[in-house]
């Protein structure tokens, strides 16, 4: 197999993978966030890979249409870790709107893929999503639903880079007396 071929495989194996023990339902968002770098074997933020970006914005767009989910995309610092997703997903959930456009070097490689693959991307400041991938240590919590549940799969790297995952599921509320749904 390909480079390519085995970071697509990877990419979907894991998105499946979290999508089944999170129990994902149509129109749940999870956020992607990546370092190209790391996946290549180099250090976070040092050596952006734009071909290693469309692999993986690609696998991940793949795997949500084919599930019905709403993929997100996290940018790098140097975009204050904003996220690309499609209009119409922001609009529904009211995020805010940010203007900037992602580049493999501000922004990162995913994102930057993800915006020329989507058909009407947007950029937004910040989300509340149900599940979400971490590739290389990018630290997606900010943008995950509390409460966050650590999900470790099959699958613990992409290429070279670290994998972490992480579902949503509701607060407990209401003491001794409470009686839960699930």
């Amino acid at each position: 197999m390909t480079d390519e071929q085995i970071i697509r495989a990877q990419v979907t194996k894991a998105i499946l993978d979290l999508a089944k023990a999170a129990k994902l339902q149509p129109g749940a968002q999870i956020v992607i966030g990546c370092s190209t770098s790391e996946i290549a074997g180099g250090q976070i933020g040092k050596a952006s890979v734009p071909e290693i970006g469309e692999w993986v914005a690609g696998a991940v767009l793949n795997v949500c249409r084919q599930r019905e989910l709403i993929p997100i995309f996290q940018c790098c610092e140097h975009l204050n870790r904003s996220l690309v997703l499609p209009l119409s997903a922001a609009k529904e959930s009211r995020y805010v709107r940010v203007n900037a456009v992602p580049q493999p070097k501000a922004g990162g490689s995913v994102p930057a893929a993800a915006w020329k693959m989507l058909e009407d991307p947007c950029l937004v400041m910040s989300v509340q999503a149900d599940a979400g991938l971490d590739i290389g240590d990018t630290l997606i919590g900010m943008h995950l639903r509390p409460v966050a549940v650590p999900y470790r799969g099959e699958i613990k790297q992409i290429g070279h880079a670290n994998l972490v995952c992480a579902y949503s599921r509701l607060p407990y509320v209401g003491g001794e007396r409470a009686v839960y749904a699930g």
